[in-house]
């Protein structure tokens, strides 16, 4: 072999060997959990009580996050692709309480997470899912269609107290004028919530915990009192808007 093919080989092999290895990715274990101030939550019983005084009871909780990403020390935000970066929980869907991320963030140090509640408008189009269970959440053409955020349904007991259905859903909201539907309010909204030293580590599964506090939603920083507002909101813009502001309070991690 001559000196010069020699000379070409040992170049080609050093560059071969300078090429930088891909970054490390990690495995992450988001879990989904319901809460009413601090404890578990406990379906289908009366054990609840707002800051207006309702007593009531949760019967299913359902909802979609979108568009999660998590903001490592360094300053870089890492969007989640798996689903398209939207998951939805469902209480009666045991599968739907853990999403679990392979293979997407890389090692290192995370400070926060930020995610949308509910859907943003390029995703909350209705035929969007063609699959249950989320096409199950379609949200009527007729209130701006696409789908609901979210459905808390249960029951509160009412000033005659006698137990009374409510259903907590969010999604587009409508502005009516003269009786007809003027406009349609999209009434997603984002959270950022800090991460106190979480470490993605090679080859390692690392969890982190979603929590959403029920109660939260009717007491802060707007109390809801179902006696004013009644059991059903689909229609009813301004309440969207209370609970569009109460949104961010409602969560934390664990």
């Amino acid at each position: 072999m001559s000196g010069k093919i020699v000379i070409i080989l040992c170049l080609f092999a050093l560059l071969l060997g300078c090429k930088p290895k891909p970054e490390s990715k990690s495995t992450l274990s988001f879990n989904f959990k319901i809460e009413v101030d601090g404890t578990d939550i406990s379906y289908h019983s009366v054990d609840y009580e707002n800051l207006a005084g309702n007593k009531y009871q949760v019967d299913e909780v359902k909802f979609f996050i979108s568009g999660v990403r998590f903001h490592a020390k360094e300053g870089q935000w890492h969007s989640i692709q798996k689903d398209e970066g939207i998951h939805y929980f469902d209480s009666n869907l045991p599968n739907t309480y853990n999403w679990l991320i392979d293979n997407e963030l890389n090692i290192g140090n995370y400070d926060s997470v930020s995610f949308i509640f509910g859907l943003p408008p390029e995703q909350n189009v209705t035929g969007y899912f063609v699959n249950p269970p989320e096409n199950n959440m379609a949200w009527p053409e007729l209130l701006g269609g696409g789908y609901h955020y979210m459905q808390i349904n249960g029951k509160w007991l009412n000033t005659n107290n006698i137990l009374q259905p409510f259903n907590l859903h969010t999604g587009i909201g409508q502005i009516y004028e003269n009786g007809q539907v003027a406009a349609f309010v999209h009434n997603h909204f984002s959270v950022t919530l800090p991460m106190s030293e979480f470490v993605m580590v090679e080859n390692e599964v690392r969890e982190i915990s979603l929590v959403m506090n029920v109660n939260d939603w009717f007491n802060t920083p707007n109390q809801l009192d179902w006696n004013e507002i009644g059991g059903s909101i689909m229609q009813n813009q301004p309440v969207q808007e209370l609970l569009r502001a109460n949104g961010p309070t409602v969560f934390s991690l664990k």
